[in-house]
């Protein structure tokens, strides 16, 4: 389908979607009409989210949908982390719906039949933490999930459990700064070798290693990050993605559709009434001019 309008990365989530045949709109109305199974994109990730959410909507017991963003671990496995960017302010309702989207997630993806969920804090113990983190906290732990408790941030990269669930405000600082690992590790490295013979003797045996510890934190290794939460599949790519990042997301995206990721979603939000217990006690009336509203404003972060 041709996209005669353009999406610039300088335009607000609600510019964006006023523009009608833009690449984002004709994908995700592809999407919604079912001759497409998913969309990928490297376009604003504020237009994406909006077009998604407008269009597509969100899952039955969504309030927000949350992006998921895959990290390397000291194991053989991805931690899984979400909110990484699409809300700025969330209530323990919404971190509440992430850990069970992201439980979802892990089960069908790698086949882990009870992913350990942890809260991202400031410390392990019960009662460390903001307001978010406590009832957060409060709300995960009466949940039939396998709640892990509190974790601090050194405990995504250790792999210490498979989901890690948070604020999308803290969670894109969190991602920032581990895209910013890998080319900081290669503008040491390559400092490091022009010093002496030594150095470079020693940057050559360890080549090999020394590879595989800067593919770890390429964001090109998984390609792009996940919406949760709206009707349908959709991956966010980086806009300066590469041919093997998009090739990845491509990668993700089948997987996904594959695994019934968005199916199983829903059936995890809708079992033993898991939003319901939450719905009623945070009973809102919400028209929808600002159910409306609160998209775009969800989208700008």
């Amino acid at each position: 389908a041709h996209a005669e309008a353009e999406i610039q990365m300088s335009d607000s989530p609600s510019e964006a979607v006023k523009k009608p045949n833009t690449s984002v709109a004709v994908g995700i109305n592809l999407q919604k009409s079912g001759r497409i199974d998913a969309f990928v994109s490297a376009s604003n990730t504020g237009a994406v989210m909006a077009g998604s959410l407008l269009t597509l909507g969100r899952l039955p017991g969504v309030n927000r949908p949350a992006i998921m963003a895959l990290f390397p671990t000291a194991t053989s496995k991805n931690t899984v982390v979400l909110d990484v960017g699409a809300n700025n302010f969330c209530r323990p309702t919404n971190l509440y719906q992430f850990a069970h989207m992201g439980s979802a997630f892990c089960t069908q993806m790698y086949d882990i039949k009870a992913p350990s969920i942890g809260l991202l804090s400031i410390g392990e113990e019960r009662m460390k933490g903001n307001e978010l983190i406590l009832g957060s906290h409060d709300l995960i732990e009466k949940s039939n999930l396998n709640f892990a408790g509190n974790v601090e941030g050194r405990d995504i990269l250790e792999g210490s459990c498979d989901v890690v669930v948070t604020d999308g405000f803290t969670g894109n600082i969190v991602l920032k700064f581990a895209e910013s690992i890998e080319p900081f590790l290669t503008t040491k490295l390559k400092r490091q070798v022009s010093t002496n013979m030594f150095s470079r003797v020693g940057a050559a045996l360890m080549y090999p290693f020394l590879g595989r510890l800067k593919q770890a934190f390429d964001y090109a290794e998984t390609g792009g990050a996940a919406l949760l939460g709206v009707n349908g599949v959709v991956i966010i790519c980086h806009g300066s993605s590469s041919a093997r990042a998009i090739k990845n997301a491509i990668s993700l995206v089948i997987r996904m559709v594959e695994t019934k990721v968005v199916e199983n979603i829903k059936a995890e939000l809708h079992n033993e009434g898991n939003y319901a217990s939450v719905r009623s006690s945070n009973a809102v009336s919400v028209t929808a001019a600002e159910k409306k509203e609160e998209t775009l404003r969800s989208a700008h972060g």
